[in-house]
């Protein structure tokens, strides 16, 4: 699959997780947050201690996303890039998109075995959706 396809495939997911989504408005954690929400997608915090940012109710881990969510973006260190993505292994997620600096070659190459479809070339969703500051 080229970039476009694999982006193309991620973005058609009935529900998404953020997984570092933070409350924050000037980390990417919240950007990207707001980005799926600017663009009327279902979406869904992951953050271990928040319980709600944007108004959105917040899940702790990737486990307990619900089961429509089957993209998830990850904006976290790449070491805990490795566990978010064992995670979402386990949990059956097919789509996974590291943002810029949330990569690991190890993560990477765990998605790929595992046949998950992976964004992690640099690509970043607030690009590719449009995001715009309000």
């Amino acid at each position: 699959m080229t970039i476009a396809d694999r982006i193309d495939t991620f973005l058609g997911a009935p529900a998404f997780g953020v997984v570092g989504a933070s409350s924050n408005r000037h980390k990417y954690g919240n950007k990207v947050l707001r980005c799926y929400l600017q663009n009327q997608r279902r979406v869904m915090p992951v953050n271990p201690v928040a319980k709600e940012i944007e108004g959105l109710e917040c899940v702790p881990s990737v486990t307990d996303l619900y089961n429509e969510v089957s993209s998830i973006s990850i904006i976290t260190p790449p070491q805990v890039t490795e566990k978010v993505v064992e995670q979402a292994i386990a949990r059956g997620i097919k789509n996974i998109w590291m943002q810029p600096g949330s990569e690991s070659p190890q993560a990477v190459a765990a998605c790929e075995r595992a046949g998950v479809n992976v964004i992690a070339d640099g690509s970043c969703v607030l690009v590719v959706m449009g995001y715009h500051e309000h």
